[in-house]
């Protein structure tokens, strides 16, 4: 062990890693065999895979395909303890993490550190309506997609025994709210779901004639992607019977209904009972509590800002990454880089090796993010990609979308299990979860688990 590894009170180094998403559970694998001590702090003992929660929320996964226990994936790392906890404050002069019990886990109150790595995720916005989260859920966490799951599924029978017509078509209208990646994603399996899944199930109703609305206030869906793949998705979302509302937004919600405004202020109100929110992020309540102690700005989406090595103003031995920071530039402003698995794992790696390069007395580089291209998919055999050397739609889209989520699913068994499922829902566009359960009950090995410290 190098002198650098232990610090000032002759211990060794200590790393506290505060979320198990993407960003800090690759830093706790990266410095699983370095010369330090690694505490990871969850409120819930597992990873998700967030990009694949709208597959659970509509039937095609269950819970234990997209959830993987934090012990498990951390098992051969000797150095590393995982803490179930509710972190509550930061002492940054002392060097602490405040911390508060969940689930009757009895913890230390404290927990000290000489590096800090914070990778607290964020949660859906709800553009100052926080009233509108009691009537539109999210499949941001593995409980509200469970939730949202239910939810659908309840509609198509409560459309069954509906006497009236106009509540029928209210319970048969689906509304989902943002048209980036999740909310085209989302659209798109209700749609399937809809038009081949439950095809023939109902003897009052006709699924198949269930209206999905895909709201996007912008001018078009997907506007991280070129407008040509934008145009393309559209396309494939309207052959699977999702009808894209582009240029309206969402002013009112209740249990009822949806009201949409269009750019000339024309208001319609649309009669739904199921509306899932996919527009817009917020992130992390810590990262406005770092901010404040450390006297650093926040975005308006409330991330904090960082250096260019991640670090926060005036204390390096803070590093923050993920959805809840926007990086510092040399003009003076910041960039916030998409929310996106790739960004918080090539942070996660980076705020490890920052950590090894000044152990051993070693400068390191700003970050810097490697850009791979982008994939959304549509449904079955749809999808469209951004690769950057190329633009690709359709059945070569949809396979590079369905490696990529395969090689980043944690897990030999977990990788084949949904391979499996996937190639099965192929041939005969069937779902294997389509249960109606609270988030409570049993719903595959890690149900009824809520949202984490992720990212």
């Amino acid at each position: 062990m190098s002198p650098e590894s232990v610090n000032s009170s002759g211990t060794v180094h200590q790393v506290v890693v505060i979320g198990g998403g993407f960003g800090g559970l690759r830093a706790t694998q990266r410095l699983g065999k370095a010369p330090v001590e690694v505490t990871l702090i969850d409120r819930r003992n597992f990873h998700l895979f967030q990009p694949l929660t709208y597959q659970v929320a509509t039937g095609a996964l269950a819970a234990g395909d997209v959830a993987f226990p934090l012990r498990s994936l951390l098992h051969g790392a000797t150095n590393v303890r995982v803490v179930l906890a509710e972190v509550s404050g930061f002492d940054l002069a002392a060097r602490e993490v405040s911390l508060a019990p969940v689930d009757d886990v009895h913890i230390p109150l404290t927990v000290p550190y000489d590096t800090l790595i914070v990778a607290a995720g964020s949660s859906y916005a709800y553009f100052g309506h926080e009233e509108w989260r009691e009537y539109a859920g999210e499949v941001k966490s593995l409980e509200s997609a469970i939730t949202v799951r239910s939810r659908i599924l309840r509609a198509f029978e409560r459309a069954e025994v509906a006497t009236v017509q106009s509540d029928r078509d209210a319970e048969m209208t689906f509304v989902v709210v943002g048209g980036g990646p999740t909310g085209v994603e989302m659209a798109g399996q209700i749609g399937e779901l809809a038009r081949d899944t439950l095809r023939g199930d109902f003897r009052s109703i006709d699924s198949t004639t269930a209206r999905v609305l895909l709201v996007e206030a912008g001018d078009r869906l997907l506007q991280s992607f070129p407008a040509s793949l934008s145009a393309k998705a559209a396309r494939s979302l309207q052959r699977i019977g999702v009808t894209p509302e582009v240029g309206r937004a969402v002013v009112e919600i209740d249990a009822d209904a949806v009201t949409l405004e269009a750019a000339d202020g024309s208001r319609e109100r649309v009669a739904t009972k199921t509306v899932i929110w996919a527009a817009g992020v917020r992130a992390s309540g810590l990262a406005s509590k770092l901010g404040k102690l450390a006297d650093t700005e926040l975005d308006r989406a409330g991330r904090v800002i960082v250096e260019p090595d991640l670090t926060l103003a005036g204390h390096p031995e803070v590093i923050a990454l993920g959805d809840m920071v926007s990086i510092r530039d040399a003009a003076g402003g910041s960039t916030a880089l998409p929310g996106l698995a790739p960004v918080a794992i090539q942070q996660g790696q980076y705020a490890a090796q920052l950590v090894q390069d000044r152990l051993n007395g070693r400068s390191t580089p700003p970050f810097k993010y490697h850009d791979k291209g982008n994939v959304a998919t549509i449904g079955r055999g749809r999808a469209v990609a951004d690769l950057g050397f190329a633009r690709l739609s359709g059945v070569a889209a949809w396979m590079i979308w369905l490696v990529v989520h395969i090689w980043y699913l944690m897990g030999f068994q977990s990788r084949l299990l949904v391979t499996l499922k996937w190639l099965l829902s192929f041939f005969n566009h069937g779902r294997t979860s389509r249960l109606i359960a609270d988030d409570s009950l049993v719903d595959g090995p890690h149900a009824g688990l809520g949202p984490s410290h992720h990212d």
